[in-house]
């Protein structure tokens, strides 16, 4: 409590008028009439008094849990006032309707006890860096007593853009050793639900990654509670987080999940481990990297080779120049290219980079574990950080990303080509025949005249489709994605490094098929 606060007063929380939005203070026995401490409390009271709110309200819940029937699939139910609950809502609900005078009272005591011990945590802190909250929220399945206070937020502020694309997106990961994944997915689905985001969340013993989108007060509170998270706050910084115009609206839904790896190359963490990556340049120093190596006579011949790590259907709208752009469908093949090109990486400088960073992470840790390269290096916060800082920079065209929007854009720059009549265009479309999961770029032009598939195949799959709509059967991938190598072998003429990205012999030419539905494999909610 405030300074101005006697200790005969402050033995007497209940006496106190805490002014909150989210407290109702609606029984007037609990105001002692010949106390007339009215407390504005600072920022840090405010926050122990959210806290202890939570707690309270956790803690009486907690004691209303009873266990479900064997044949349930949840694991409890709760029993309150003669009335069976199955779900945690619906508890929630009516703890907070009928019970707010008790929850008041627990609150009170759960603030008594923490002004009682606040002069000895002082002296724990010191004694112990680490935050005492911090085996509470690994332990504490009461997920909801680690949500923010929204109370003081209407409706329409939360979901404010939801819809029309005026909000913002997050995209963010942190490499970090988690002992409870599942507890943390039952928090982030819930804080997301909480802040009404969607979006994609990857959660392993290894870290997190996600990309959520909502309205921007959503995506700050959501970015607060990130940094003050007892598990994240030492190694995550608000730089970490890339923003990006959008919203919800950009996600068709939320999903959180628990997986091996935060990013999926297919390999496990405890034998190519993120603690080991290649050394991080910032953009700056990057884009002196890249500089220094396009000033070059030769850059075949050159000891540095520029490497995206992304999969072909996003290098094809947006890449370094000069860079080399792997032929692989997706980041799970990686390991096998660099297995098929090692002497290609051979006493190299190798200068990687993704997204946002998340790729090269481990892609440069698996690079390095094979000893080949001269040194592995890798674009902190990824291209997104870079355009960031050099929009007319040393990267040409749009940076794809997995979300509805497809793509951003930061320069008027187009690299790639219609697929059907070669005009420069860089708006994806999903492939016309349903069943097909690839991206196709064709033109408004092409697209007026039926060109709508990513093959002649497809093409034919979708006009017998529908004069036939009974006829579903058809195979999810196209024969294009099928002719694609998982691992492709770069060509190496007389120690010569291959040139730009392009077509490869026995491939589609980089022809119409290009990618499957970003929002449809979960494994790749965020491959920044």
């Amino acid at each position: 409590m405030p300074s101005s606060t006697s200790p005969d007063q402050g033995d007497d929380l209940e006496a106190c008028v805490l002014r909150f939005s989210d407290l109702d203070l609606k029984d007037t026995s609990l105001i002692n009439p010949s106390s007339s401490i009215k407390a504005e409390l600072d920022v840090s009271t405010k926050k122990k008094y959210s806290f202890a709110k939570k707690k309270a309200f956790a803690l009486f819940v907690k004691t209303k849990e009873l266990p479900a029937p064997p044949s349930e699939y949840k694991e409890k139910w709760w029993k309150c006032c003669q009335q069976l609950f199955t779900d945690q809502t619906s508890i929630h609900r009516h703890v907070a309707t009928q019970h707010a005078d008790e929850i008041y009272r627990e609150t009170a005591s759960v603030l008594k006890q923490l002004t009682v011990t606040s002069s000895t945590s002082k002296t724990l802190k010191s004694a112990d860096k680490r935050n005492p909250f911090k085996e509470d929220l690994t332990h504490n399945h009461e997920v909801s007593a680690w949500l923010p206070d929204t109370s003081c937020f209407s409706p329409d502020e939360l979901l404010s853009g939801h819809s029309n694309g005026e909000g913002e997106v997050l995209l963010y990961y942190c490499y970090c050793d988690l002992e409870d994944p599942d507890w943390i997915c039952a928090w982030q689905t819930t804080l997301c639900q909480h802040l009404h985001l969607t979006g994609k969340v990857r959660i392993a013993t290894e870290g997190i990654n996600g990309t959520v989108g909502g309205s921007k007060l959503a995506t700050r509170l959501y970015v607060e509670v990130m940094l003050s998270c007892p598990l994240f706050k030492d190694y995550l910084c608000k730089d970490d987080f890339k923003t990006s115009k959008g919203g919800a609206c950009c996600f068709p839904e939320l999903r959180v999940g628990v997986f091996a790896e935060i990013v999926p190359m297919g390999i496990s963490p405890s034998r190519i481990s993120y603690k080991k990556p290649g050394i991080h340049l910032s953009p700056g120093e990057f884009h002196k990297e890249v500089e220094k190596f396009l000033s070059q006579e030769n850059q075949e011949e050159s000891d540095t080779i520029l490497l995206d790590c992304r999969n072909f259907y996003e290098s094809k709208i947006g890449r370094f120049q000069g860079c080399l752009a792997p032929d692989i469908r997706k980041f799970s093949y990686f390991p096998s290219y660099v297995d098929e090109n090692l002497e290609l990486f051979k006493e190299k400088r190798v200068l990687m980079y993704c997204t946002g960073g998340v790729r090269c992470e481990r892609g440069s840790a698996y690079l390095k574990a094979k000893g080949v390269c001269k040194e592995v290096f890798q674009l902190k916060g990824g291209i997104h950080k870079y355009l960031e800082e050099f929009p007319d920079g040393f990267y040409k065209g749009k940076l794809f990303v997995f979300d509805e929007r497809y793509a951003l854009s930061f320069n008027s720059d187009i690299v790639s080509e219609c697929s059907y009549c070669g005009a420069p265009w860089d708006q994806y479309k999903l492939c016309s025949t349903p069943q097909c999961r690839q991206l196709v770029l064709t033109c408004p032009a092409c697209q007026g005249q039926g060109f709508t598939a990513c093959c002649v195949t497809c093409q034919d799959k979708g006009s017998r489709q529908a004069a036939s709509p009974a006829q579903s059967s058809f195979k999810e991938e196209c024969e294009c994605t099928a002719r694609r190598l998982r691992a492709p072998r770069e060509l190496l003429q007389q120690g010569r490094l291959p040139a730009s990205p392009g077509p490869r012999p026995g491939h589609d030419e980089d022809g119409p098929c290009l990618h499957e539905r970003p929002h449809l494999p979960f494994p790749n909610p965020s491959q920044s």
